[in-house]
């Protein structure tokens, strides 16, 4: 299989199973985390109502969501860099 290809490919999962879920967790996160600071805001999380409790889902959440992103771009970086070797000799 081509470099080009196996890099595409890599992208692709990256994005999937990183990029995708990362995002969602950020907006996810960032919007508990709003909604907390809202005066009679009707919050459940699990169960519970407590303005603090979706604070600290947010939180988690945008830090989850930043790991993955992270994650999906390094990969990307990576497979898709140039490195000398791979250089025409000129």
């Amino acid at each position: 299989m081509d470099k080009k290809t196996t890099a595409i490919i890599v992208t692709v999962v990256a994005m999937l199973l990183c990029g995708c879920p990362g995002l969602a967790s950020l907006c996810g996160g960032g919007m508990f985390a709003v909604i907390s600071f809202m005066p009679n805001a009707d919050i459940d999380i699990f169960g519970s109502s407590n303005p603090q409790d979706a604070l600290t889902t947010g939180i988690g959440g945008v830090c989850v969501g930043i790991v993955f992103v992270v994650i999906a771009a390094v990969a990307i970086y990576l497979v898709w860099r140039r490195n000398k070797s791979d250089a025409l000799p000129q």
